[in-house]
């Protein structure tokens, strides 16, 4: 009997073996800087003998935030085993499917990044009767902007959404609301017309040092991709994530999913590290994502997860188990969702 080849469209991903990544190209990008790719990586660990159940598994794909890449792949192991199927998307501009001479993380419009989240949705929903979004941090923001404009343009793609899971979603400034209300106009003149002027911030240094593990944390990542201190960020991106933190806070915003959203217990903001700084949020305030989130849908559940991290999943062991847990469960438990928001 001949041996089945792997499909030539997949190749060996950079986390070696038992994942494979493929790109999706989708044209030229709107803000001038060649074509835009966006990759999916998926953990399969035999993908001459797929398991026999792999067609009928719900797909669960992974969306990574601002200075990031797809890198948690013992969150694909534990997932895999529970018998869903993993996948992972860098979006255009970021980890694997920036192009050469491209601004990382860029762009003018969070719009701009549904043509991804399109590709591959059409992708998995040939290959998967269900897909669940996995979104952090910015791409919390994203993925909802997405479904939203799913639902209400009737893309008949958003009936293969099954729900959304965010971890750590960007749903608000971390500023006083006074500052923000200030700040919006600005940056929208500013933004406008200087797109590519670069600013100051990003208050990523510390979280970067409590994961790497050069300094203070366990994780291995490229630094390349995902700089502990962050990548540079431009007046043009910041323009683009107020906007859609507007979109959201006029209350804009209807998945039309069931959501889980995890989040840490609480935040360490603006100092600099101390190993309190590995118990909670050093990126975001805590607080906002209970505000926002519960208003991002009809069907959501607040997860807090004590001592959690940014990304809930790069968390100290009991943390992130409990988060791989909660997740495992919530996603077995979609079949039977009821229209009900909760939060603990």
């Amino acid at each position: 009997m001949n041996e089945q080849a792997p499909d030539p469209v997949w190749r060996p991903d950079l986390l070696g073996a038992g994942f494979q990544a493929r790109d999706f190209r989708l044209g030229t990008d709107p803000e001038g800087e060649g074509e835009v790719v966006t990759t999916l990586i998926r953990h399969l660990p035999d993908p001459v003998h797929p398991p026999a159940d792999w067609a009928g598994r719900r797909a669960v794909v992974w969306i990574p935030g601002m200075t990031d890449y797809f890198f948690q792949e013992h969150v694909a192991r534990f997932l895999h085993e529970r018998g869903f199927a993993f996948y992972a998307l860098d979006l255009r501009k970021t980890g694997r499917a920036r192009q050469p001479g491209q601004h990382w993380h860029y762009s003018e419009s969070l719009q701009d990044y549904f043509p991804d989240l399109s590709a591959a949705l059409d992708f998995l929903a040939g290959e998967h009767p269900g897909v669940v979004p996995i979104a952090h941090s910015t791409g919390g923001l994203i993925v909802p902007l997405w479904l939203d404009h799913l639902r209400r343009t009737g893309d008949p793609r958003h009936a293969h959404v099954d729900g959304v899971i965010l971890n750590s979603p960007w749903l608000d400034m971390m500023y006083p609301r006074a500052v923000v209300r200030v700040l919006r106009p600005v940056v929208r003149f500013l933004g406008r017309r200087w797109p590519h002027l670069a600013i100051p911030g990003g208050n990523l240094g510390v979280y970067g040092a409590s994961i790497h593990r050069d300094h203070h944390g366990e994780w291995d990542f490229d630094v390349t991709m995902k700089p502990v201190g962050g990548h540079r960020k431009y007046l043009g991106w910041l323009r683009a994530i107020l906007a859609g933190h507007g979109q959201v806070h006029e209350g804009g915003v209807d998945v039309g999913v069931p959501v889980l959203t995890l989040c840490s217990s609480r935040s360490r903001l603006g100092r600099p590290y101390a190993p309190e700084a590995d118990t909670a949020d050093t990126v975001l305030d805590v607080a906002q994502i209970r505000y926002w989130a519960p208003r991002l849908g009809s069907r959501v559940t607040v997860r807090t997860i004590e001592d959690a991290r940014h990304d809930v999943f790069l968390s100290l062991r009991p943390a992130r188990e409990e988060a791989l847990e909660v997740t495992a469960d919530w996603l077995t438990g979609l079949d039977g969702a009821r229209g009900v928001s909760t939060s603990d």
